[in-house]
């Protein structure tokens, strides 16, 4: 075969496997519009159920499901409602034991008919401990045990062969992530309540406080507005911020001095001028529950570098571009 022969080839192959790609990405989604349209209010008592648990949220499936279930798990979690994984197999052996009575069962087959289930069904139906099943069929032995059974819609797997667990997983999938998000906003989940499960990597940067990076204190570059810039330049040096704010009598902020503003009024008498006379009045601040990004992007949007922090109309810290970038915002 010619090297024009072999490129073509090629070009026959690719063109394949992105027609085969397009197929089993479109039929899964078509599975699921239909799972998202076939929602009724089975979907609200699981929900329910879910979140009266006392204990925890106890997952469990074979195989691929097993696999899903073990994600799930851990969204679950992630978001604010405990959760852990046991496996069907292991549960036979001992594990059982680790769930408890206050403990929501829920469990993932795609056949309903999952042998290695059943000693978890027997177990929960003995100690009356409630069970959502998600199936791909109804009725089955899974579906009809369950307090609250979430069938699938009748999909076909992707693929020629239909047999390997694509479709059917991916709506486990969804449904899961559904359940996560409904129980993360019934119960009203913040963003600072979801920072306490993700206080590591790009997330937890994402979510962090003004507040958690700001100076405060003593730390504070504030003078009163009638002080003399001869006196109020040994606190913009001591400080090292590269500023400071402007106060009157009640410890209102009037205004900022940079290093900008010193430029600008450079001149014989600038030492004797009182502060009030050299300052930008009116300074962009930030409260001190704005996320740290948010700072980041006004600090961008008005080219400036740093912000002071404002509570009840007082400054209360100072945050500096380079604070957020040790912080990893920026």
């Amino acid at each position: 075969m010619g090297p024009s022969a072999a490129s073509a080839a090629l070009d026959v192959i690719g063109h394949d496997d992105l027609a085969a790609a397009r197929r089993v990405v479109s039929q899964e989604s078509r599975a699921l519009a239909r799972l998202a349209e076939g929602l009724t209010e089975r979907f609200v008592d699981a929900t329910a159920l879910l979140a009266a648990t006392r204990g925890r949220i106890v997952l469990s499936g074979m195989g691929k499901s097993g696999h899903i279930a073990n994600k799930i798990a851990a969204t679950f979690a992630s978001t604010g409602a405990p959760a852990l994984f046991v496996h069907p197999a292991e549960a036979s052996h001992g594990d059982l034991g680790m769930i408890a009575r206050d403990d929501t069962l829920l469990m993932l087959s795609n056949s309903g008919e999952t042998p290695e289930l059943a000693d978890l069904v027997t177990y929960a139906t003995r100690f009356h401990i409630p069970l959502v099943a998600i199936v791909g069929r109804a009725p089955s032995t899974l579906a009809d045990a369950a307090t609250v059974a979430l069938v699938l819609p009748d999909e076909p797997e992707a693929g020629t062969l239909g047999l390997a667990p694509t479709t059917s997983t991916i709506m486990m999938l969804a449904l899961g992530d559904a359940l996560a998000v409904a129980l993360l906003e019934r119960k009203g989940l913040t963003a600072e309540d979801f920072k306490l499960y993700h206080p590591g990597g790009k997330l937890g940067r994402r979510l962090v406080r003004v507040a958690d990076i700001m100076h405060e204190g003593d730390a504070l570059p504030l003078v009163a507005a009638d002080m003399a810039m001869s006196e109020a330049l040994i606190v913009m040096t001591a400080k090292r911020l590269g500023c400071i704010g402007a106060i009157d009598g009640d410890g209102a902020l009037l205004g900022i001095v940079t290093d900008g503003d010193l430029r600008r009024h450079m001149d014989a008498n600038l030492l004797r001028r009182p502060v009030s006379e050299i300052m930008t009045g009116h300074p962009v601040t930030v409260p001190a529950t704005a996320l740290g990004a948010e700072a980041v992007h006004l600090m961008n949007e008005r080219q400036i570098t740093s912000l002071f922090v404002m509570e009840a109309g007082r400054p209360v810290g100072i945050v500096h571009i380079h604070d957020c970038l040790r912080a990893g915002l920026a």
